[in-house]
Protein backbone atom coordinates (compact mmCIF):
# COMPACT_ATOMS: atom_id res chain seq x y z
CA UNK A 1 0.00 0.00 0.00
CA UNK A 2 1.06 3.58 -0.62
CA UNK A 3 2.78 4.91 2.52
CA UNK A 4 0.48 7.93 2.58
CA UNK A 5 -2.51 5.63 2.82
CA UNK A 6 -1.03 3.26 5.35
CA UNK A 7 0.27 5.99 7.59
CA UNK A 8 -2.81 8.15 8.09
CA UNK A 9 -3.88 6.34 11.23
CA UNK A 10 -7.62 7.04 10.79
CA UNK A 11 -10.31 4.32 11.09
CA UNK A 12 -11.17 4.73 7.42
CA UNK A 13 -7.49 4.43 6.48
CA UNK A 14 -7.28 1.22 8.51
CA UNK A 15 -10.38 -0.09 6.74
CA UNK A 16 -8.94 0.81 3.34
CA UNK A 17 -5.68 -0.91 4.21
CA UNK A 18 -7.51 -4.10 5.23
CA UNK A 19 -9.58 -4.01 2.05
CA UNK A 20 -6.52 -3.34 -0.05
CA UNK A 21 -4.75 -6.32 1.47
CA UNK A 22 -7.72 -8.46 0.51
CA UNK A 23 -8.36 -7.02 -2.95
CA UNK A 24 -4.94 -5.99 -4.23
CA UNK A 25 -4.07 -9.29 -5.90
CA UNK A 26 -7.42 -9.60 -7.61
CA UNK A 27 -7.28 -5.96 -8.70
CA UNK A 28 -3.80 -6.22 -10.20
CA UNK A 29 -4.48 -9.54 -11.92
CA UNK A 30 -7.66 -8.23 -13.55
CA UNK A 31 -5.99 -4.99 -14.63
CA UNK A 32 -2.99 -6.79 -16.08
CA UNK A 33 -5.24 -9.18 -17.97
CA UNK A 34 -7.24 -6.24 -19.34
CA UNK A 35 -4.40 -3.87 -20.23
CA UNK A 36 -1.37 -6.16 -20.52
CA UNK A 37 1.01 -3.92 -18.58
CA UNK A 38 2.12 -4.55 -15.01
CA UNK A 39 3.50 -1.08 -14.33
CA UNK A 40 0.27 0.56 -15.49
CA UNK A 41 -1.75 -1.85 -13.36
CA UNK A 42 0.27 -1.07 -10.24
CA UNK A 43 0.07 2.68 -10.81
CA UNK A 44 -3.68 2.87 -11.36
CA UNK A 45 -4.33 0.46 -8.49
CA UNK A 46 -2.41 2.80 -6.16
CA UNK A 47 -4.33 5.78 -7.56
CA UNK A 48 -7.62 3.98 -6.88
CA UNK A 49 -6.59 3.51 -3.24
CA UNK A 50 -5.70 7.19 -2.95
CA UNK A 51 -9.12 8.06 -4.39
CA UNK A 52 -10.76 5.80 -1.81
CA UNK A 53 -8.97 7.66 0.98
CA UNK A 54 -10.39 10.92 -0.37
CA UNK A 55 -13.99 9.78 -0.93
CA UNK A 56 -14.71 7.08 1.65
CA UNK A 57 -14.28 9.21 4.81
CA UNK A 58 -17.28 11.32 3.74
CA UNK A 59 -19.35 8.83 1.73
CA UNK A 60 -18.53 5.68 3.69
CA UNK A 61 -16.98 2.41 2.57
CA UNK A 62 -19.11 1.08 -0.33
CA UNK A 63 -20.92 -2.28 -0.03
CA UNK A 64 -18.65 -3.77 -2.69
CA UNK A 65 -15.29 -2.03 -2.12
CA UNK A 66 -13.43 -4.30 -4.52
CA UNK A 67 -15.78 -3.42 -7.37
CA UNK A 68 -15.45 0.28 -6.51
CA UNK A 69 -11.65 0.04 -6.64
CA UNK A 70 -11.75 -1.89 -9.90
CA UNK A 71 -14.06 0.62 -11.59
CA UNK A 72 -11.94 3.54 -10.41
CA UNK A 73 -8.68 1.91 -11.48
CA UNK A 74 -10.01 1.01 -14.94
CA UNK A 75 -11.23 4.57 -15.51
CA UNK A 76 -7.84 5.93 -14.55
CA UNK A 77 -6.12 3.47 -16.88
CA UNK A 78 -8.38 4.48 -19.78
CA UNK A 79 -7.69 8.16 -19.04
CA UNK A 80 -3.96 7.50 -19.22
CA UNK A 81 -4.29 5.66 -22.50
CA UNK A 82 -6.33 8.46 -24.04
CA UNK A 83 -3.64 10.95 -23.10
CA UNK A 84 -0.85 8.84 -24.56
CA UNK A 85 -1.64 7.37 -27.97
CA UNK A 86 1.77 5.77 -28.39
CA UNK A 87 1.40 4.04 -25.05
CA UNK A 88 -2.08 2.91 -26.01
CA UNK A 89 -0.84 1.47 -29.30
CA UNK A 90 1.88 -0.50 -27.56
CA UNK A 91 -0.57 -1.93 -25.04
CA UNK A 92 -2.99 -2.83 -27.78
CA UNK A 93 -0.22 -4.79 -29.49
CA UNK A 94 0.60 -6.61 -26.26
CA UNK A 95 -3.05 -7.47 -25.73
CA UNK A 96 -3.34 -8.78 -29.31
CA UNK A 97 -0.27 -10.98 -28.79
CA UNK A 98 -1.72 -12.36 -25.56
CA UNK A 99 -5.07 -13.17 -27.15
CA UNK A 100 -3.39 -14.89 -30.11
CA UNK A 101 -1.07 -16.97 -27.89
CA UNK A 102 -3.62 -18.00 -25.26
CA UNK A 103 -3.91 -21.83 -25.22
CA UNK A 104 -6.73 -24.02 -24.03
CA UNK A 105 -6.94 -24.46 -20.25
CA UNK A 106 -5.05 -27.39 -18.69
CA UNK A 107 -6.80 -30.71 -19.07
CA UNK A 108 -7.14 -31.20 -15.33
CA UNK A 109 -8.79 -27.85 -14.82
CA UNK A 110 -12.13 -28.66 -16.43
CA UNK A 111 -12.30 -25.10 -17.76
CA UNK A 112 -10.72 -21.76 -17.05
CA UNK A 113 -8.76 -21.24 -13.87
CA UNK A 114 -11.18 -19.94 -11.22
CA UNK A 115 -8.94 -17.19 -9.88
CA UNK A 116 -7.20 -14.56 -12.02
CA UNK A 117 -4.46 -14.27 -9.43
CA UNK A 118 -3.48 -17.87 -10.03
CA UNK A 119 -3.30 -17.16 -13.76
CA UNK A 120 -0.89 -14.34 -13.03
CA UNK A 121 1.11 -16.58 -10.68
CA UNK A 122 1.80 -18.87 -13.63
CA UNK A 123 2.58 -15.92 -15.90
CA UNK A 124 5.13 -14.51 -13.48
CA UNK A 125 6.73 -17.97 -13.34
CA UNK A 126 7.60 -17.72 -17.03
CA UNK A 127 10.95 -19.45 -17.74
CA UNK A 128 12.24 -16.37 -19.58
CA UNK A 129 12.63 -14.74 -16.15
CA UNK A 130 15.37 -15.72 -13.74
CA UNK A 131 14.06 -17.93 -10.94
CA UNK A 132 14.76 -15.39 -8.19
CA UNK A 133 13.17 -12.60 -10.26
CA UNK A 134 10.02 -14.66 -10.86
CA UNK A 135 9.45 -15.20 -7.17
CA UNK A 136 10.29 -11.63 -6.19
CA UNK A 137 7.94 -10.14 -8.76
CA UNK A 138 5.03 -12.37 -7.80
CA UNK A 139 5.46 -11.82 -4.08
CA UNK A 140 5.61 -8.06 -4.52
CA UNK A 141 2.86 -7.60 -7.07
CA UNK A 142 0.35 -10.36 -6.42
CA UNK A 143 0.73 -11.23 -2.77
CA UNK A 144 1.06 -7.60 -1.75
CA UNK A 145 4.25 -8.04 0.27
CA UNK A 146 6.40 -4.97 0.65
CA UNK A 147 9.87 -4.91 -0.83
CA UNK A 148 11.51 -5.40 2.63
CA UNK A 149 9.22 -8.38 3.25
CA UNK A 150 10.20 -9.94 -0.07
CA UNK A 151 13.86 -9.22 0.71
CA UNK A 152 13.50 -11.06 4.00
CA UNK A 153 12.12 -14.11 2.19
CA UNK A 154 15.33 -14.16 0.12
CA UNK A 155 17.63 -13.12 2.98
CA UNK A 156 18.96 -10.18 0.93
CA UNK A 157 18.99 -6.38 1.48
CA UNK A 158 15.84 -4.45 0.39
CA UNK A 159 17.84 -2.43 -2.15
CA UNK A 160 18.96 -5.63 -3.86
CA UNK A 161 15.39 -6.88 -3.98
CA UNK A 162 14.10 -3.61 -5.43
CA UNK A 163 16.57 -3.99 -8.32
CA UNK A 164 15.41 -7.56 -8.95
CA UNK A 165 11.76 -6.52 -9.12
CA UNK A 166 12.56 -3.69 -11.53
CA UNK A 167 14.64 -6.07 -13.64
CA UNK A 168 11.79 -8.58 -13.86
CA UNK A 169 9.31 -5.94 -15.01
CA UNK A 170 11.75 -4.72 -17.64
CA UNK A 171 12.24 -8.28 -18.92
CA UNK A 172 8.48 -8.75 -19.27
CA UNK A 173 8.21 -5.56 -21.30
CA UNK A 174 11.21 -6.18 -23.53
CA UNK A 175 10.51 -9.88 -24.15
CA UNK A 176 6.81 -9.14 -24.65
CA UNK A 177 5.88 -12.01 -22.33
CA UNK A 178 2.11 -12.49 -22.62
CA UNK A 179 -0.12 -12.55 -19.54
CA UNK A 180 -1.97 -15.82 -20.05
CA UNK A 181 -2.69 -19.25 -18.64
CA UNK A 182 0.05 -21.74 -19.58
CA UNK A 183 -0.73 -24.76 -21.69
CA UNK A 184 -0.69 -28.25 -20.21
CA UNK A 185 2.72 -28.96 -21.73
CA UNK A 186 4.19 -25.94 -19.95
CA UNK A 187 2.93 -26.78 -16.47
CA UNK A 188 5.84 -29.03 -15.36
CA UNK A 189 8.33 -26.23 -16.04
CA UNK A 190 6.21 -23.52 -14.44
CA UNK A 191 4.86 -25.41 -11.43
CA UNK A 192 7.96 -25.33 -9.15
CA UNK A 193 8.09 -21.54 -9.38
CA UNK A 194 4.41 -21.25 -8.50
CA UNK A 195 4.79 -23.60 -5.52
CA UNK A 196 7.79 -21.65 -4.27
CA UNK A 197 5.83 -18.42 -4.55
CA UNK A 198 2.85 -19.76 -2.62
CA UNK A 199 5.12 -21.16 0.09
CA UNK A 200 6.99 -17.86 0.43
CA UNK A 201 3.66 -16.10 1.00
CA UNK A 202 2.84 -18.64 3.68
CA UNK A 203 6.27 -18.21 5.29
CA UNK A 204 5.72 -14.46 5.67
CA UNK A 205 2.32 -15.22 7.19
CA UNK A 206 3.71 -17.85 9.56
CA UNK A 207 6.55 -15.62 10.81
CA UNK A 208 6.13 -11.96 9.87
CA UNK A 209 9.31 -10.12 8.97
CA UNK A 210 8.41 -7.03 10.97
CA UNK A 211 5.68 -5.36 12.99
CA UNK A 212 3.84 -5.87 16.29
CA UNK A 213 2.51 -9.37 15.52
CA UNK A 214 4.30 -12.68 15.22
CA UNK A 215 1.93 -14.01 12.55
CA UNK A 216 0.09 -12.53 9.58
CA UNK A 217 -2.78 -14.96 9.40
CA UNK A 218 -4.28 -13.28 6.34
CA UNK A 219 -1.21 -14.14 4.27
CA UNK A 220 -0.97 -17.69 5.59
CA UNK A 221 -4.64 -18.34 4.87
CA UNK A 222 -4.36 -16.78 1.41
CA UNK A 223 -1.48 -19.11 0.57
CA UNK A 224 -3.49 -22.11 1.76
CA UNK A 225 -6.50 -21.00 -0.29
CA UNK A 226 -4.40 -20.71 -3.44
CA UNK A 227 -2.82 -24.11 -2.77
CA UNK A 228 -6.29 -25.64 -2.39
CA UNK A 229 -7.24 -24.25 -5.81
CA UNK A 230 -4.05 -25.56 -7.34
CA UNK A 231 -4.57 -29.00 -5.81
CA UNK A 232 -8.11 -29.18 -7.22
CA UNK A 233 -6.75 -28.28 -10.65
CA UNK A 234 -3.76 -30.64 -10.50
CA UNK A 235 -4.74 -33.51 -8.17
CA UNK A 236 -2.11 -35.85 -9.64
CA UNK A 237 0.80 -33.51 -8.81
CA UNK A 238 2.31 -34.96 -5.63
CA UNK A 239 4.32 -31.85 -4.75
CA UNK A 240 1.14 -29.73 -4.87
CA UNK A 241 -0.34 -32.12 -2.30
CA UNK A 242 2.91 -31.95 -0.33
CA UNK A 243 2.93 -28.18 -0.19
CA UNK A 244 -0.70 -27.99 0.85
CA UNK A 245 -0.09 -30.66 3.51
CA UNK A 246 2.93 -28.80 4.87
CA UNK A 247 1.07 -25.52 5.21
CA UNK A 248 -1.98 -27.13 6.82
CA UNK A 249 0.10 -29.07 9.35
CA UNK A 250 2.06 -25.96 10.35
CA UNK A 251 -0.90 -23.56 10.30
CA UNK A 252 -2.82 -25.96 12.55
CA UNK A 253 -0.65 -24.70 15.45
CA UNK A 254 -1.46 -21.02 14.90
CA UNK A 255 -3.66 -20.51 17.99
CA UNK A 256 -1.08 -22.01 20.32
CA UNK A 257 1.93 -20.12 18.95
CA UNK A 258 1.12 -16.93 20.87
CA UNK A 259 -0.21 -16.21 24.34
CA UNK A 260 -3.18 -13.97 25.22
CA UNK A 261 -0.90 -10.93 25.08
CA UNK A 262 0.57 -11.91 21.70
CA UNK A 263 3.79 -13.24 23.22
CA UNK A 264 5.72 -15.95 21.39
CA UNK A 265 5.13 -19.50 22.66
CA UNK A 266 7.76 -22.02 21.57
CA UNK A 267 6.86 -25.51 20.39
CA UNK A 268 7.83 -27.23 23.64
CA UNK A 269 5.56 -24.89 25.63
CA UNK A 270 2.50 -24.91 23.36
CA UNK A 271 -0.86 -26.27 24.50
CA UNK A 272 -1.30 -28.97 21.89
CA UNK A 273 -4.97 -29.20 22.77
CA UNK A 274 -5.38 -25.88 20.93
CA UNK A 275 -4.00 -27.27 17.69
CA UNK A 276 -6.55 -27.57 14.88
CA UNK A 277 -7.16 -31.33 14.68
CA UNK A 278 -9.34 -31.14 11.55
CA UNK A 279 -6.57 -29.28 9.73
CA UNK A 280 -4.02 -31.82 10.95
CA UNK A 281 -6.16 -34.71 9.71
CA UNK A 282 -6.48 -33.09 6.28
CA UNK A 283 -2.74 -32.48 6.18
CA UNK A 284 -1.93 -36.09 7.13
CA UNK A 285 -4.16 -37.42 4.35
CA UNK A 286 -2.35 -35.19 1.87
CA UNK A 287 1.04 -36.39 3.16
CA UNK A 288 0.08 -39.91 2.12
CA UNK A 289 -0.64 -38.65 -1.41
CA UNK A 290 2.64 -36.72 -1.52
CA UNK A 291 4.69 -39.76 -0.44
CA UNK A 292 2.95 -42.35 -2.63
CA UNK A 293 4.15 -43.27 -6.11
CA UNK A 294 7.87 -42.55 -5.92
CA UNK A 295 10.58 -40.73 -3.97
CA UNK A 296 9.31 -37.67 -2.07
CA UNK A 297 9.80 -34.13 -3.29
CA UNK A 298 11.03 -31.30 -1.04
CA UNK A 299 7.53 -30.27 0.04
CA UNK A 300 6.49 -33.85 0.68
CA UNK A 301 9.56 -34.39 2.90
CA UNK A 302 8.87 -31.20 4.86
CA UNK A 303 5.22 -32.18 5.25
CA UNK A 304 6.28 -35.56 6.66
CA UNK A 305 8.45 -33.76 9.24
CA UNK A 306 5.55 -31.49 10.18
CA UNK A 307 3.27 -34.53 10.54
CA UNK A 308 5.70 -36.15 13.01
CA UNK A 309 5.58 -33.01 15.14
CA UNK A 310 1.79 -32.84 15.03
CA UNK A 311 1.34 -36.53 15.88
CA UNK A 312 3.55 -36.41 19.00
CA UNK A 313 2.02 -35.91 22.44
CA UNK A 314 4.88 -33.62 23.45
CA UNK A 315 8.34 -32.55 22.38
CA UNK A 316 10.11 -35.39 24.19
CA UNK A 317 8.00 -38.12 22.57
CA UNK A 318 8.59 -36.82 19.03
CA UNK A 319 10.31 -39.38 16.79
CA UNK A 320 13.54 -37.38 16.55
CA UNK A 321 15.58 -40.08 14.75
CA UNK A 322 12.94 -40.12 12.00
CA UNK A 323 12.89 -36.31 11.89
CA UNK A 324 16.67 -36.25 11.43
CA UNK A 325 16.43 -38.92 8.71
CA UNK A 326 13.85 -36.84 6.85
CA UNK A 327 16.06 -33.75 7.11
CA UNK A 328 18.87 -35.83 5.62
CA UNK A 329 16.58 -36.58 2.68
CA UNK A 330 15.57 -32.93 2.43
CA UNK A 331 19.20 -31.81 2.34
CA UNK A 332 19.74 -33.95 -0.74
CA UNK A 333 16.55 -32.67 -2.43
CA UNK A 334 16.82 -28.98 -1.58
CA UNK A 335 20.09 -28.14 0.20
CA UNK A 336 20.10 -24.80 1.98
CA UNK A 337 21.57 -23.28 5.14
CA UNK A 338 18.10 -22.95 6.67
CA UNK A 339 17.45 -26.67 6.18
CA UNK A 340 20.86 -27.38 7.74
CA UNK A 341 19.95 -25.12 10.68
CA UNK A 342 16.68 -26.96 11.23
CA UNK A 343 18.44 -30.31 10.99
CA UNK A 344 20.89 -29.16 13.67
CA UNK A 345 17.94 -28.45 15.98
CA UNK A 346 16.62 -31.97 15.40
CA UNK A 347 20.07 -33.47 16.02
CA UNK A 348 20.18 -31.52 19.29
CA UNK A 349 16.96 -33.22 20.41
CA UNK A 350 18.34 -36.63 19.40
CA UNK A 351 21.99 -36.39 20.48
CA UNK A 352 22.26 -33.42 22.86
CA UNK A 353 23.38 -29.76 22.75
CA UNK A 354 27.07 -30.42 22.07
CA UNK A 355 26.25 -32.29 18.86
CA UNK A 356 23.82 -29.57 17.78
CA UNK A 357 26.28 -26.76 18.53
CA UNK A 358 29.00 -28.45 16.46
CA UNK A 359 26.67 -28.45 13.47
CA UNK A 360 25.76 -24.80 14.03
CA UNK A 361 29.42 -23.85 14.23
CA UNK A 362 29.93 -25.49 10.84
CA UNK A 363 27.45 -22.94 9.45
CA UNK A 364 29.19 -19.91 10.96
CA UNK A 365 30.58 -18.68 7.64
CA UNK A 366 27.35 -19.13 5.69
CA UNK A 367 26.52 -15.62 4.35
CA UNK A 368 22.81 -16.37 3.95
CA UNK A 369 22.52 -16.84 7.73
CA UNK A 370 24.33 -13.62 8.58
CA UNK A 371 21.12 -11.61 8.96
CA UNK A 372 18.84 -14.53 9.91
CA UNK A 373 18.08 -14.14 13.61
CA UNK A 374 17.08 -17.78 14.29
CA UNK A 375 20.72 -18.77 13.75
CA UNK A 376 22.30 -16.73 16.59
CA UNK A 377 19.20 -17.45 18.72
CA UNK A 378 19.74 -21.19 18.29
CA UNK A 379 23.44 -20.85 19.15
CA UNK A 380 22.58 -18.77 22.21
CA UNK A 381 20.18 -21.42 23.48
CA UNK A 382 22.70 -24.23 23.13
CA UNK A 383 25.54 -22.17 24.61
CA UNK A 384 23.39 -21.36 27.64
CA UNK A 385 22.51 -25.04 28.10
CA UNK A 386 26.21 -25.86 28.08
CA UNK A 387 26.96 -23.19 30.69
CA UNK A 388 28.91 -20.94 28.30
CA UNK A 389 27.02 -17.91 29.52
CA UNK A 390 29.27 -15.13 28.22
CA UNK A 391 29.08 -16.50 24.69
CA UNK A 392 25.34 -17.08 25.06
CA UNK A 393 24.86 -13.46 26.10
CA UNK A 394 26.67 -12.21 22.99
CA UNK A 395 24.66 -14.52 20.75
CA UNK A 396 21.35 -13.43 22.26
CA UNK A 397 22.29 -9.78 21.72
CA UNK A 398 23.12 -10.55 18.09
CA UNK A 399 19.77 -12.27 17.60
CA UNK A 400 17.92 -9.42 19.30
CA UNK A 401 19.47 -6.91 16.92
CA UNK A 402 18.25 -8.93 13.92
CA UNK A 403 14.73 -9.95 15.04
CA UNK A 404 11.96 -8.24 13.10
CA UNK A 405 8.77 -8.54 15.16
CA UNK A 406 8.06 -7.33 18.67
CA UNK A 407 7.03 -10.79 20.01
CA UNK A 408 10.35 -12.22 18.84
CA UNK A 409 12.28 -9.32 20.34
CA UNK A 410 10.39 -9.62 23.64
CA UNK A 411 11.14 -13.34 23.80
CA UNK A 412 14.84 -12.76 23.12
CA UNK A 413 14.98 -9.97 25.71
CA UNK A 414 13.59 -12.38 28.32
CA UNK A 415 16.13 -15.03 27.39
CA UNK A 416 18.96 -12.51 27.40
CA UNK A 417 17.93 -11.22 30.83
CA UNK A 418 17.82 -14.78 32.22
CA UNK A 419 21.29 -15.58 30.90
CA UNK A 420 22.71 -12.30 32.24
CA UNK A 421 21.20 -13.05 35.66
CA UNK A 422 22.69 -16.54 35.59
CA UNK A 423 26.09 -15.13 34.65
CA UNK A 424 25.98 -12.64 37.52
CA UNK A 425 24.91 -15.31 39.95
CA UNK A 426 27.79 -17.54 38.97
CA UNK A 427 30.42 -14.78 39.10
CA UNK A 428 31.15 -15.02 42.88
CA UNK A 429 31.59 -18.79 42.62
CA UNK A 430 34.18 -18.39 39.89
CA UNK A 431 35.96 -15.73 41.98
CA UNK A 432 36.05 -18.05 44.99
CA UNK A 433 37.47 -20.87 42.92
CA UNK A 434 40.37 -18.69 41.83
Amino acid sequence: MDERAAGTGTPVAASVEAIFREERGRLLAALVRRFGDLDLAEEVASEAIEAALVHWPSSGVPPRPGAWLMTTARRKAVDRLRRNRAYAARLALLQTDADRAAPAPPADAGGELPDERLQLFFTCAHPALAAEDRLALTLRCLAGLTTPEVARAFLVPPATMAKRITRAKKKIREARIPFRVPGAEELPERLPGVLQTIYSIFTEGYAASSGPLLQRLDLAEEAIRLAHILHRLLPAEREVAGLLALMLLVHARREARTGPDGALVLLDEQDRGRWDRAMIDEGRDLVLIALTGGPPGPYGAQAAIAALHDEAEDLASTDWPQVVALYDVLLTLAPSPVVALNRAAAVTMRDGPEAGLALLDDLADEPRLRDYHPYPAARADLLSRLGRLTEATAAYREALALAGTEPERAHLRRRLHAVEEAARASAPDRTADT
